[in-house]
């Protein structure tokens, strides 16, 4: 990604791996139209 998000953008589409195993297809697996997205890097 290469451009930052401006108000009224639609969230891209992409696919991330979850910690206990598995994916998520962001934001097809979204269950509502409004939803906070949380980005945890861990430790540094």
């Amino acid at each position: 990604m290469t451009a930052k998000l401006a108000s009224g953008d639609s969230f891209p589409n992409m696919s991330l791996a979850l910690v206990g195993g598995g994916s998520i297809e962001l934001p097809s697996d979204l269950k509502t139209s409004y939803s906070v997205i949380l980005f945890y890097r861990g430790h540094w």
